[in-house]
């Protein structure tokens, strides 16, 4: 399982010109599932998602997470993520996860999300054409994976 995480003042996702999930500042997070994700990579993807230091402290580091600064969380759905980009000018999908399946592991992530970050957690629309609207704090942008 991937994971996109960009630091963000706010970001939105739209369906058909229709807000169906926003956040002011914290994390959007877009998610990639790959073949034989499970509980286990959902699990770990999360852990790190709500740990990964991004935020600054008193000095301006990087030291704080998403669970310490209670920010929001937005979750989209990518599967573009998990593409082969190795060769060709055209991307494979094979390394993604299948529909089905990447729909309940993607929906296992935001629930178990929503019961461990009280920070407020939205979504896209999964398998929808999606319009992501971020403004980029930084930009900070890191490539989270658990394997």
């Amino acid at each position: 399982m991937i994971a996109l995480i960009q630091r963000v003042d706010e970001a939105r996702v739209e369906v058909g010109g229709v807000v169906v999930g926003a956040i002011g500042s914290g994390l959007l997070a877009l998610v990639g599932v790959q073949p034989g994700d499970g509980e286990a990579q959902t699990q770990r993807l999360l852990e790190r998602v709500l740990g990964y230091r991004v935020f600054a402290d008193a000095e301006g580091r990087m030291n704080r997470s998403l669970a310490d600064t209670g920010g929001g969380l937005l979750l989209v759905s990518q599967f573009t993520l998990a593409a082969d980009t190795r060769s060709g000018m055209r991307p494979g999908f094979s390394t993604a996860a299948a529909p089905a399946e990447a729909e309940r592991w993607f929906n296992r992530l935001v629930e178990l999300a929503r019961a461990r970050h009280a920070g407020g957690v939205e979504t896209g629309r999964f398998g929808a054409h999606m319009k992501v609207h971020l403004v980029n704090d930084g930009p900070v942008t890191f490539r989270l994976e658990a394997n």
